[in-house]
């Protein structure tokens, strides 16, 4: 009888634990996805110009399933390392959502290969997503990080930066992102995006 009462003793206090707000995690994986703009800094020549648009929805593997790719700049040479129009593109999104202050967290990683080179990205995410209902949308979407194009000769280059957001957050005049982020609160209350 006092391990029937323990028991339910410790699903009781399991159950009634935290009292914040929780998120549907199945829905919550939408909310990253649409169209993102990246602006990518540093390289030289040919091995510089990567700035993009793209849009895609992220999976429930976390895995980025990609609808549109284009590159924002013309490069210069006679032997561009990529097309215009990108050539394959893959990438995954792994997020966190606080369950209290609607407060996303998480990695990005996204690459395009074409013509033997291969540019890769990345980056931290930041964001925000409703804690009430289901989070169908991710406002202040953003990426910061670096980035790497390997490949034929001009086509190498490492230690160049990226900011990629949210095209609704991006400045129309320049493209740029115009989203400030801030650290969210650490709390042992995350719910995964995914």
């Amino acid at each position: 009888m006092k391990e029937v009462v323990l028991l339910l003793l410790v699903a009781l206090m399991l159950n009634g634990c935290g009292g914040t707000n929780t998120v549907n995690t199945q829905t919550a994986q939408t909310a990253a996805g649409g169209v993102w703009s990246a602006e990518i800094l540093g390289g030289s020549g040919e091995a510089s110009g990567f700035s993009f648009n793209t849009e895609f929805t992220v999976n429930s593997g976390g895995g980025l399933d990609i609808t549109y790719f284009q590159f924002l700049t013309a490069e210069g040479g006679t032997s561009p390392c990529f097309p215009v129009e990108g050539g394959t593109e893959a990438g995954t999104m792994k997020l966190n959502i606080n369950g209290s202050t609607g407060a996303v967290t998480g990695t990005m990683t996204y690459t395009v290969q074409a013509t033997g080179n291969t540019l890769t990205l990345n980056g931290p995410v930041t964001g925000t997503a409703p804690i009430t209902g289901s989070p169908t949308s991710l406002s202040n979407g953003s990426v910061t990080g670096t980035w790497t194009v390997t490949g034929g000769p001009g086509c190498n280059a490492t230690g160049g930066t990226f900011t990629m957001c949210q095209a609704s957050t991006a400045s129309p005049s320049t493209g740029l992102c115009t989203t400030t982020t801030t650290t969210p609160a650490t709390t042992s209350q995350n719910q995964s995006l995914r």
